[in-house]
């Protein structure tokens, strides 16, 4: 069963307010009507009714009491009159929330004041009752008796206040992480379609660069070599169904469910260098030779991500080749030394053909190194030895 403070925090300000002010009035009520209101020695003389106005003036001002310093005022003045009748012990009381309250409600500078407030008037009551009683030792049991109303509060609250802080502290954090958080997940999510935006790129500007290339040769070759047309169209046809393959795979990722990875295609495993023959004899179908020079062994351990990566660079190098030195030559060389795997690919170049990149879309450098410096390699381009070389070196270990 839930407690009585929850349930009173749960209340609006007002209604907290009236609820103690409420509870204060019937506890005083109840003191003052058995007798236990005397702090000094002797009876107290003062009506019952206005002890009981006193009572319900300041119970009232319970009302005002995260109004700071207004109700502390109005409360010291209550107090001054009760003290002017012989100081009785449900003002008092009553008294100590409002210094609580102003600690606790007032401004941080309010607060430091309360609690220098607080140390000096523990030295003042000390030295009155020494000035104002004919014995000593009854004079400071009497102060001391006093210091619990004047210290306790204070310091209460200034705990309090403190712990609220730290839990303000604490939530304003927890809100800054949870805004980083999401930036980063937006940041993720940027580069994720980057690179989904290169695979795209590898894909589209791969297969169907080479699939012009290759028609164009096609229909050039239909009557002088039906054999070779032939050969032609079917590697058209090949990068086509690859082409598609792919596409096929990229939008099953693009349609899974983030929260259970399902996806309603079945998506296609990407591309690795064991079907390094495929793109080679699709490069030569295009019209270009290409002369192997070394490969990695199918026992070859890569990690998948250079895997990829050496495929899609050596990919793009030689369709970028076969753009621009069609029935040219280019070597292809692929080997893995000291955990650094090495993919070049140098071509002839074709009077006029300008740089092997991708045709003036000016992606494909770019996103072979952005491949490369992905898995933490370099890669160079640039005219060697009257051709072009592309040169990647990929990391083989930490990727």
């Amino acid at each position: 069963m839930p407690t009585f403070v929850p349930r009173l925090n749960h209340l609006a300000e007002w209604k907290q307010d009236l609820v103690i002010a409420f509870g204060t009035w019937v506890l005083g009520v109840l003191v003052y009507v058995s007798g236990m209101q005397v702090l000094l020695a002797g009876p107290d003389d003062t009506p019952l009714w206005i002890r009981l106005s006193e009572l319900t003036v300041l119970c009232g001002l319970e009302m005002l009491r995260r109004k700071v310093p207004l109700a502390l005022i109005c409360a010291l003045g209550v107090l001054a009159v009760d003290i002017a009748f012989g100081p009785s012990l449900p003002i008092l009381i009553v008294f100590t929330d409002f210094l609580y309250a102003t600690t606790l409600y007032g401004s941080r500078r309010t607060s430091r004041l309360m609690i220098g407030v607080a140390a000096i008037g523990t030295i003042a009551v000390v030295c009155l009752a020494l000035i104002f009683s004919a014995q000593w030792r009854t004079a400071i049991l009497a102060a001391f008796a006093l210091l619990p109303f004047l210290v306790t509060p204070v310091w209460w609250a200034a705990n309090v206040r403190q712990q609220r802080d730290i839990a303000d502290s604490e939530r304003a954090n927890a809100v800054q992480l949870a805004t980083i958080g999401e930036l980063d997940r937006k940041a993720a999510v940027a580069g994720e379609r980057s690179k989904m935006a290169r695979d795209l790129h590898d894909v589209i500007a791969g297969h169907l660069s080479a699939i012009a290339i290759q028609s164009e040769a096609a229909l050039s070759m239909a009557t002088v070599d039906p054999k070779l047309s032939r050969k032609v169209l079917e590697s058209v046809r090949e990068n086509s169904v690859s082409a598609l393959d792919e596409m096929r795979a990229m939008i099953g990722l693009l349609r899974a469910d983030p929260s259970t990875g399902d996806t309603e295609i079945e998506p296609t495993a990407p591309a690795r260098l064991a079907e390094l023959s495929k793109l080679v004899e699709s490069a030569r179908a295009s019209g270009l030779e290409v002369e192997i020079g070394s490969t990695p062994g199918q026992s070859a351990h890569l990690p998948a991500a250079v895997d990829l990566t050496a495929y899609r660079i050596a990919q793009e190098a030689l369709t970028n080749a076969a753009k621009h030195a069609a029935g040219g030559r280019a070597v292809l060389d692929i080997r893995a030394d000291g955990g650094i795997l090495t993919v070049e690919v140098r071509n002839d170049l074709r009077p006029g053909s300008g740089s092997g990149d991708d045709g003036g879309t000016g992606l494909g450098l770019l996103n072979m190194r952005e491949r490369a410096a992905a898995v933490g390699g370099t890669l160079a381009a640039g005219p060697s030895g009257g051709g072009w070389l592309v040169r990647a070196e990929l990391p083989l270990e930490g990727s």
